[in-house]
Formats: C-alpha cells, structure tokens, sequence
C-alpha cells in the first residue's frame, strides 16, 4: 500500500481531499481562488483545521467567487471576525478581498487566473515521480518565483511553502507517490 495518504493521519476528510482535489490539475479560476484562500488561511494553523472549516469558509465569502470577494463591504469583513466556523483573524479576512482585487488585475493582464498561474511552469504539470514521502519538498523555485511576484503585487499569505501548497491543491504540482493509485 502507498504512503502516500500518510500526511492525512486517517482522518477520511483529508483522504477524501487528497483522493479526489489534491494534485489534480484544475483551470477554474475561483476555484484556484478559494485554494489560495484556504491555504492563505492555513497559516500558521493545520491544513486539518482549515479542512473541518472549509463549508464555513465557502458560506462566508460567497462561494469564492472572486467578483463578490472583490466586491466586500467592511461591514461584512467586520461581521465574519465573530463567525467561529472561520479563523477570526482580521488580516486574513481582509486579505480575501484584497486579494480578489488583485486578481481582478491578474485576469486583465493574463486574461484569467489560471493562465497567470500556468505561466511559472510554461502551462507544464510538474511531477516529481517521488518514490517516498521523505522525497517531496516544502519549497521549490516555481514557488519561490510564485511567490515573489504574488507579494509584489500585493497579495497577501503567500509565502514561498504556502505558495507550493497552493500549486499542489490546484494541481500545477503532481506529488503524489509513483505508487499511488490517486496519482
């Protein structure tokens, strides 16, 4: 049996996440734009935490769609700080609308997201082919590249580890195991 499902500790919402989202390419640009949430939230916290909250998540930001993200009043990013279902966080909240207007930016430029994103890697899956869970990396140059240009145009929680995070969730990364019947 793969180790690949190793990091999900049993837990059959994280293999429910790792069977049927993680590493598996996709070209919607809200749906990258929730990742990139999700993950921007995951800082400093557990992937499981954010996992278990992803329904409130999606409640509270309109499905993540990025027009209504971009569109957000104070009043309900004030509101979503007293919403337990979320982390309460005041600069990850705010973040979610700033980035959707960042983004609104990328897809004037790039014509979408999702052609921003493929542009670090030439429209390419990266698959490392690992063999181990020892063998995939935290980091990569794509992420650290990602991540330079995402903080310089001002988008926020989008560190060079989160940021490789984020290409497996939306599947410009491929790490799962050779073995892995998921892969």
């Amino acid at each position: 049996m793969s180790e690949c499902r190793n990091w999900c500790g049993g837990d059959p919402l994280l293999e429910a996440y790792h069977d049927r989202e993680w590493c598996k390419v996709s070209h919607d640009d809200d749906f990258q734009f929730q990742m990139l949430c999700l993950e921007g939230a995951s800082v400093g916290l557990s992937w499981r935490t954010i996992m278990y909250k992803r329904a409130a998540y999606l409640a509270a930001f309109h499905g993540f769609i990025i027009d209504k993200c971009a569109a957000m009043s104070d009043e309900e990013l004030e509101a979503l700080r007293s919403n337990p279902g979320i982390i309460r966080n005041r600069s990850k909240i705010y973040s979610v609308r700033k980035n959707a207007q960042i983004v609104q930016k990328i897809q004037k430029e790039f014509g979408s997201l999702d052609a921003y994103l493929w542009s670090f890697t030439g429209g390419r899956q990266i698959d490392g082919h690992w063999k181990t869970p020892r063998e995939i990396p935290t980091v990569s140059e794509i992420s650290i590249a990602m991540s330079k240009d995402m903080k310089r145009r001002g988008i926020g929680f989008v560190g060079p580890v989160i940021t490789y995070s984020f290409l497996q969730s939306i599947g410009i990364v491929n790490d799962h195991l050779e073995d892995c019947e998921y892969r």
